[in-house]
């Protein structure tokens, strides 16, 4: 039996893994571009309503949707288990963002969030002894530096070391890199929206049991209403269905490194708004971040490739030496 040139590429992977694997990562990068643009909606929303009553009526409306579609697959065991686990790590990522933003700066608040792509590997690492190649490191640490010339404070904005609002936003950080990590080990290839509505039940859940300890607002205006309609059924529901199921065809650390575009797409749509204006640390940011996704996908790749050609050359190569 020979071997393909298009086999030897993906490192000895078949035709329907790869083309599952492009279409997750599509499917990946298309939900990230959603969760660019709704960035504007939410902060417009959170004008109107303080944060954990939006966190609980969105996640409420999508937990209530997909429950609707998944009927009994909500109440299978597989699905309580590790639907309860997850959400306990999306709602640690939003709870500890939200109030480390309080007392940091947004800039901040948006470098330290985006090192969760650099946490990926290490905790994939950690819990499941799986050594990411070399050109997804090389993706992650040029998405980092990318996310960094991006969204740096300027010179004078802030001094010193890491605040205890940035301590908080980095705990967000590693609560968004073990869900990502998690949801790779525990998303199933077919029939995931039993286990995210699980996680929207739950993290509404806990949206709901921190009100008590927080200052409530809610101002039933038609753009609050609005925003907790799309964000919860397109942003929650939907969103997250995509992403549980993209992720039980690709890998963590690219997973990882495509969610790292997302500062990219919110300040295209900020711009396309006339909110800012981009200059060069902007560029800047953004071409390493999309070099990074590129050396992730392409590099990865190409080192299989490489790979597998070195180890072809060399069987041949004793093959005739046998002869």
């Amino acid at each position: 039996m020979s071997t393909s040139t298009s086999d030897i590429m993906d490192g000895g992977a078949t035709r329907a893994e790869r083309v599952q694997r492009l279409q997750a990562d599509g499917a990946l990068a298309l939900i990230t571009v959603f969760w660019g643009v709704t960035f504007v909606v939410v902060k417009d929303a959170l004008g109107y309503g303080d944060p954990f009553s939006f966190l609980a009526l969105r996640f409420l409306v999508g937990a209530l949707v997909l429950s609707a579609l998944a009927g009994r697959q909500v109440l299978q065991p597989r699905n309580l288990r590790n639907g309860a686990v997850l959400a306990l790590f999306l709602f640690a990522g939003f709870a500890l963002q939200t109030v480390g933003l309080t007392l940091t700066t947004p800039s901040r608040s948006a470098f330290i969030t985006g090192m969760s792509v650099v946490f990926v590997p290490l905790l994939s690492l950690l819990l499941f002894k799986r050594v990411p190649k070399p050109t997804s490191l090389l993706g992650v640490v040029l998405a980092a530096v990318g996310l960094y010339f991006l969204t740096r404070p300027e010179v004078g904005a802030q001094e010193g070391g890491l605040a205890r609002g940035d301590l908080l936003t980095l705990g967000c950080a590693v609560a968004y890199a073990g869900h990502i990590t998690l949801t790779e080990r525990y998303a199933p290839k077919e029939g995931v929206t039993g286990l995210v509505a699980v996680q929207l039940w739950g993290v509404a859940l806990l949206s709901a049991l921190s009100l008590p300890f927080v200052e409530r607002r809610v101002e039933w205006t038609p753009s609050f209403v609005g925003a907790v309609l799309v964000c919860g059924v397109l942003a929650s529901a939907v969103a997250i269905s995509v992403q549980t199921w993209g992720q039980a065809r690709t890998t963590a650390v690219r997973a990882a490194v495509i969610y790292s575009m997302e500062p990219v797409f919110a300040a295209a749509y900020s711009v396309a708004l006339g909110y800012e204006v981009l200059g060069a640390r902007e560029w800047a940011g953004g071409s390493l971040i999309l070099l990074g996704v590129l050396v992730s996908d392409v590099g990865a790749a190409a080192w299989g490739w490489w790979r597998a050609r070195a180890g072809l050359h060399s069987s041949q190569a004793g093959g005739a030496e046998n002869h």
